[in-house]
């Protein structure tokens, strides 16, 4: 992340990339960093599922904080929705694992303040400069529409067009005409055109519905977990992934300000969809595994019962 920051591939004045000089292959750090990020949450949470309040809880608590706020900060500067995503994702994380009100508000205390501290500094003294100029515009183009020569508007209008032109039934496979005006309508504005073509029956509610169908089935998983760390891993993983679709999904309706996320399993290729893949790869093992956890009581139970009737019949 620390080379990402200051030798990463600039694109859009941003540091986000870093490229292998062997393979000529480029990847964002800044997923590999909240992939590791929720393991090391998962088993922090697992280790101390009844104890929160002990002097080596408090200790450990005190460096999940300062790992937190670290790999949150080296991602700020060029990617702010991303670090911002990656700290909502551990606070509730967090709340799910049982840790106690007063520590989260500490937590969400210090990153509101750290934020607002960054992003006074860098308008009052460097307006202009890199990305700040561009959140700075976008805030302002979120807040304030009617600016109508900003890129940003122009994305947000195309894109309500797109979604407006689809209607209830969409105008068919491959016949949308805002694609040809949308910037990225194969990554950050997919859900756009996938509205305009399909509609919002077949395009929009059946995207919805097929996250919430693997956020339904992960909660499962969870649910007839023994074990912390695996459950808690679970859940991590699957709140990464579905806050970043609800990110995108909510910059294509204009719910959320203009940012460069995608979406999960559907945008373009890339970093994302290797460590969507790998999540849900995690998940699927940690699914396999409580099968067979959940195999082995009832196993033990008929040893036990027959070594039961033994001693029964040794005694008669």
């Amino acid at each position: 992340m620390v080379y990402t920051l200051f030798k990463g591939t600039n694109i859009n004045e941003a540091n986000r990339w870093v490229t292998l000089p062997i393979a000529g292959i480029s990847f964002q750090s800044s997923d590999l960093a909240k992939f590791s990020l929720v393991i090391y949450i998962s088993r922090f949470l697992a280790k101390y599922q009844y104890d929160n309040d002990s002097i080596e809880f408090k200790k450990d608590f005190k460096i999940l904080t300062v790992i937190i706020f670290t790999i949150c900060a080296l991602i700020f500067p060029a990617n702010f929705s991303t670090a911002f995503m990656l700290f909502i994702t551990s606070i509730l994380l967090l709340f799910l694992g049982r840790i106690k009100w007063k520590y989260l508000f500490y937590l969400l205390s210090i990153g509101i303040i750290s934020a607002v501290l960054f992003l006074t500094v860098a308008f009052l003294f460097f307006p202009e400069k890199g990305r700040v100029s561009t959140w700075k515009n976008r805030i302002e183009t979120y807040l304030n529409s009617n600016k109508a020569d900003n890129d940003d508007i122009y994305q947000i209008e195309q894109s309500k067009i797109a979604i407006a032109s689809g209607g209830l039934f969409g105008k068919g496979p491959g016949n949308s005409t805002q694609r040809n005006f949308l910037p990225h309508p194969y990554s950050d504005f997919i859900f756009s055109i996938i509205v305009e073509e399909y509609g919002f029956f077949i395009g929009a509610l059946l995207i919805v519905m097929l996250y919430m169908i693997l956020l339904y089935r992960v909660g499962i998983i969870v649910k007839t977990a023994k074990r912390a760390f695996p459950a808690i891993l679970a859940i991590g993983l699957i709140i990464m992934i579905i806050l970043q679709a609800i990110v995108n999904m909510g910059v294509a309706t204009a719910i959320f300000p203009v940012t460069g996320q995608t979406l999960p399993l559907i945008s373009m290729g890339g970093t994302s969809i290797i460590f969507t893949s790998v999540s849900l790869g995690i998940i699927l093992n940690i699914s396999n595994q409580i099968k067979q956890d959940n195999k082995v009581p009832s196993q033990q139970n008929f040893v036990d019962d027959d070594n039961n009737n033994e001693h029964k019949n040794v005694e008669q």
